[in-house]
């Protein structure tokens, strides 16, 4: 694999943990949103998934998709509550912070270690020139 291959492989991680990291302070934004834009309920937590995929004799990172997260949606007895049900409970999203906020920093960690492997993969680079002169 050449220095371009890794470059390569390494921007599309980037690319797909800018987007993970995204999804999941959309979640944290989310975290007690009862009613939806559309009007369609409450927020439903969102996850990312990932696929690989060949680039130039090495596996890139692609985004296969946003899902919506199956787990229940928490119910809380609100009765004065606008959102509230019949029974007096509202609906509020799946989100849990704590886990969103870990979620974050291993996205960031992720990212941070495919900065650092450009900046190796260049570092060498720069060093094999010098080595052709």
């Amino acid at each position: 694999m050449d220095a371009f291959s890794s470059l390569k492989i390494s921007a599309t991680a980037l690319e797909a943990q800018k987007v993970r990291m995204n999804v999941y302070a959309s979640n944290i934004a989310n975290a007690n949103s009862t009613r939806t834009p559309d009007g369609a309920g409450a927020y439903r937590r969102k996850d990312v998934l990932f696929s690989t995929f060949m680039v130039d004799g090495g596996y890139g990172v692609d985004v296969k998709g946003i899902v919506d997260d199956q787990r229940p949606m928490r119910q809380v007895y609100e009765p004065g509550h606008p959102d509230a049900d019949s029974q007096g409970y509202v609906t509020y999203p799946n989100v849990n912070v704590i886990e969103e906020m870990v979620n974050m920093v291993t996205a960031t960690r992720a990212y941070e270690a495919n900065i650092t492997a450009m900046n190796n993969t260049r570092a060498m680079a720069q060093k094999a020139l010098e080595l052709g002169r």
